[in-house]
């Protein structure tokens, strides 16, 4: 019998998935969220809703970043940000403004990075580093909720995240409520991997930065994830 971390390396070396499979029903276990990125909000709060019964609560404005999310619960310190441009924004980082010209782009929704939750930021940057993985940060972040709260955390940011393959990671403030706490519940993320034109390349930066996930060959990069709800399914790509 063979372990979790080696199912998902001997899955990776042979290249035994395909594209169209979504048959490994497994995620990391440090997945903080994933966002759904889109071009106007309400419509991505429509879309999720439409496709799996639940609809996602305002989370509020991300200060000089441009962008504003709505939240949804994928069970305890997991959840889904849908991310889509602040029409209000003002003080928007020149730093963003590639990222928000990708919001305004798109079509339809799609997933557009994810994050993990290290047990101690610090310590996580300083073996990226000793790894060989340039990152920024830690750097630290906050956005108001609509009831006032504040919410606070530090991001550490790939220089190189392979086109949002690989993911963020995000350490929230020991006083900041964790978004899966409170956001609307009854979805469950059924399933979330990365495809690569070279899965063990890829399966090998995801352990270096202490990932286990599965790793699909496939002929572009991507995350795909698949979310049930009450209504349905909802299975979205990058």
């Amino acid at each position: 019998m063979i372990s979790r971390r080696e199912f998902v390396l001997l899955t990776g070396a042979a290249m035994l998935a395909p594209t169209s499979s979504w048959a490994v029903d497994a995620f990391p276990p440090m997945l903080d969220h994933i966002i759904l990125g889109c071009s106007d909000l309400n419509q991505g709060i429509d879309f999720v809703e439409q496709h799996t019964g639940i609809r996602a609560a305002l989370g509020g404005s991300h200060p000089n970043r441009g962008t504003r999310n709505a939240l949804l619960s994928l069970g305890t310190r997991h959840y889904l940000e849908i991310m889509a441009p602040d029409p209000d924004a003002t003080n928007v980082q020149p730093w963003v403004m590639t990222q928000l010209s990708e919001l305004k782009k798109l079509v339809t929704p799609r997933l557009v990075t994810w994050a993990i939750h290290p047990p101690n930021i610090e310590e996580a940057a300083k073996r990226l580093r000793e790894a060989g993985l340039a990152a920024n940060g830690p750097t630290p972040g906050s956005r108001v909720r609509p009831d006032g709260r504040v919410l606070n955390w530090k991001t550490l940011n790939l220089e190189n995240n392979h086109s949002g393959v690989l993911p963020f990671l995000i350490e929230w403030a020991p006083n900041s409520v964790h978004p899966s706490s409170d956001a609307p519940a009854g979805c469950s993320l059924d399933h979330f991997s990365a495809v690569d034109p070279d899965p063990v390349a890829l399966g090998k930066t995801l352990q270096t930065m202490g990932i286990e996930m599965a790793v699909e060959a496939g002929k572009v990069s991507q995350l795909r994830a698949r979310i049930s709800g009450p209504k349905g399914m909802l299975e979205v790509t990058s």
